[in-house]
């Protein structure tokens, strides 16, 4: 039997590898779920992907299951318990973004009517494509994504830069990035989740 193929940056961590064959890349259209995705894209900033990954159920625990009204209602005290949390980065201004994108996420919600209609409709409801052979074709940033980016912060959120942005976009699957020769890539081209 052949060995299956996929994107070179899933590593041998089963963790990793569970994440990239059933997560990664697949189309997301649950606020709820998008909302985790933006808080844990935002947690990662210059860590990396699996260490966040394995604070993935400590995050929702600590955030009330990313349930966004009840994250926007944080107050100082919630935010020094989340401080003291092990399950999760405990920076400040990680947290503090958390709780301020969970009000701005609300307001697109109540402007757009879900925030997964706005999100989905800045790239015209479909995913990208991204055809990449290697994975050194695989961008950080792209200029969707800029547009995405400043789109989100006009809108009053933080912790969403491009590079950040690109990577929401990878793991909602508004981009499929998986390289061509791995076996998601196909699947997920075909619409099998």
């Amino acid at each position: 039997m052949a060995e299956i193929q996929r994107c070179g940056w899933s590593t041998s961590d089963i963790l990793y590898i569970e994440y990239h064959d059933r997560e990664w890349g697949v189309p997301l259209h649950d606020d709820r779920a998008l909302f985790e995705f933006l808080v844990l894209e935002g947690a990662q900033a210059g860590l990396s992907w699996l260490t966040i990954l394995k604070r993935r159920q400590g995050y929702r625990r600590a955030f009330d299951g990313f349930e966004p009204a009840k994250v926007a209602r944080y107050d100082g005290a919630r935010v020094k318990k989340l401080l003291s949390d092990r399950g999760i980065i405990r920076n400040r201004l990680k947290i503090a973004s958390a709780i301020s994108n969970a009000r701005a996420f609300l307001n697109v919600q109540e402007q757009s009517g879900s925030f997964d209609r706005y999100i989905w409709g800045l790239i015209g409801g479909k995913p990208v494509d991204g055809q990449r052979s290697r994975l050194e074709d695989i961008p950080a940033r792209t200029a969707l994504s800029d547009k995405i980016s400043a789109d989100l912060k006009s809108r009053g959120f933080s912790f969403v830069g491009s590079t950040i942005v690109y990577a929401h976009m990878q793991a909602t699957g508004m981009v499929n990035d998986h390289l061509l020769t791995c076996f998601r890539h196909r699947e997920l081209r075909r619409g099998n989740r």
